[in-house]
């Protein structure tokens, strides 16, 4: 069993012993944290309010009931939305203007997993101090719970979805009537959470016809829910019906968006970002960010275009960071997060459907063939699974040793670039390992690449 405490929130598996597990006791006492952080920053003089939306995990209503009771009693009005995606949570944010959310997902994470993602009233994840001050409020259990008088009332309110997808169409980028006309037929595969209930709202929306695999919400995942080709065997086959035009994979909580070409091959997890941006920057140039586990087709994009390119440490926040530090008009992570700000800062697969689409749209072309307009390089993504002994920063260290010949990069990890490839390893934040991801002209060389770095850290534990 393993809880996880970090920035970006808690993540656990369900059921054990407090302390081990994501369980009742530990949603209340990490919950009471956030409210204690958020009541401390909060100066306005109106009544406190909180953002709760989850996926359709299996453990999401039990986890929901114990968050919002237990927001309640620290004095928040609680705004339930229900089943959202965690993209329409961040959005529900500033549409109530609200002082925080909590979304309640583990992502692309096993069905036995939930988390809690924390927000701020910007609807953007917490910062590495304010996630790491509320880890030091849990710890302390400095709480303080309201009277009878003060406690919070419960708000159910399921308009989002609408208002949600009525903004990804409002975009000037989103071309809707060329997407009406180019008469696109797609499959979904919504992995049996809330993609299938806001998806196919938005399809209709566009025009699109389509057909949802694993469309109902009940969150027994039907594979896998990591939007990795290993585990889409089933739209892959699918696809190559030849019924469709594209397939759109999405995780359960919809912020990672992967395609599938109307041949059944992968169009790449990589390249949703990279495509995206080369429509979005033929449009209007500027800066990109992306995270250091990125491809660099996503910096070649940019300089076609004219602009600059930066890398950021793995995580949202870390890239929204960057992307306001440099005014990026777009960026997001090699994992299929596009982060469009003229949306929000917050990855968003409906925003990259709808721009993706509408790229797709004007340039009258098949997905296999737009994806042969972009750079070429191969990714390859490998795992290093950790004992509780393993000296993780240790192991970096001495890695960075090995290579200071070469070009190095330590602000996540360890990330080698050589001229004609890179390898990054680092610590994730969501489970116990070590990602090791590496690039290079082709898949082999890239895997080999991995795998010798792979070696160095076995022979080091």
């Amino acid at each position: 069993m393993t809880l996880i405490k970090s920035i970006s929130g808690i993540r656990g598996t369900i059921g054990g012993k407090t302390g081990d597990t994501l369980n009742p006791l530990d949603i209340v006492k990490f919950t009471t944290a956030y409210a204690t952080f958020i009541q401390r920053r909060v100066t306005h003089t109106a009544k406190r309010k909180i953002v709760v939306g989850r996926d359709a995990r299996i453990s999401g209503e039990m986890v929901r009931s114990v968050v919002c009771g237990t927001l309640i009693g620290m004095g928040f009005d609680v705004i339930d939305i229900g089943l959202a995606t965690t993209p329409t949570t961040e959005l529900a944010v500033t549409m109530s203007e609200a002082d925080g959310g909590i979304i309640i997902t583990a992502s692309h994470n096993p069905r036995h997993w939930n988390a809690l993602k924390l927000l701020n009233a910007q609807g953007e994840f917490l910062t590495k101090e304010d996630g790491n001050e509320v880890l030091r409020i849990a710890e302390a259990e400095d709480f303080d719970y309201a009277d009878v008088d003060h406690i919070g009332q419960y708000i159910s309110d399921d308009s989002f979805n609408i208002r949600h997808i009525n903004s990804v169409l409002a975009l000037d980028l989103v071309d809707v009537e060329a997407i009406k006309n180019a008469d696109f037929c797609v499959c979904v595969d919504a992995i049996n959470s809330v993609g299938g209930i806001i998806l196919p709202s938005l399809l209709d929306k566009l025009g699109v016809k389509y057909k949802v695999l694993n469309e109902q919400p009940t969150g027994d995942f039907a594979h896998n829910p990591e939007p990795l080709e290993k585990n889409l065997g089933g739209i892959m086959e699918e696809m190559r019906s030849g019924k469709y035009d594209l397939g759109i994979v999405v995780d359960p909580d919809v912020d990672r968006l992967a395609f599938i070409c109307e041949d059944g091959k992968m169009f790449g997890e990589e390249y949703t970002l990279v495509s995206v941006a080369d429509y979005v920057l033929g449009k209007t140039p500027g800066n990109t960010v992306s995270n250091l586990s990125s491809t660099r087709a996503l910096r070649d994009i940019t300089e076609k275009h004219g602009g600059n390119y930066c890398a950021a440490a793995v995580g949202e926040v870390n890239v929204t960071t960057k992307m306001k530090e440099v005014g990026a008009v777009i960026g997001g992570e090699g994992n299929g997060g596009v982060i469009y700000p003229a949306s929000h800062y917050g990855r968003d697969a409906l925003v990259g459907i709808a721009l993706f689409l509408s790229s797709l749209a004007q340039k009258g072309c098949k997905v296999s063939e737009l994806r042969k307009t972009l750079p070429e390089y191969c990714i390859a993504k490998n795992r290093i699974d950790l004992t509780p002994s393993t000296d993780v920063d240790a192991i970096l260290l001495r890695v960075k040793e090995m290579y200071a010949e070469q070009q190095v990069n330590d602000i996540d990890g360890v990330k080698i670039d050589f001229p004609d490839k890179w390898v990054h390893l680092r610590k994730s934040n969501t489970e116990p390992i070590i990602r090791v991801y590496s690039e290079a002209a082709t898949i082999e060389e890239a895997d080999e690449l991995g795998k010798t770095l792979m070696k160095v850290v076995y022979d080091m534990q």
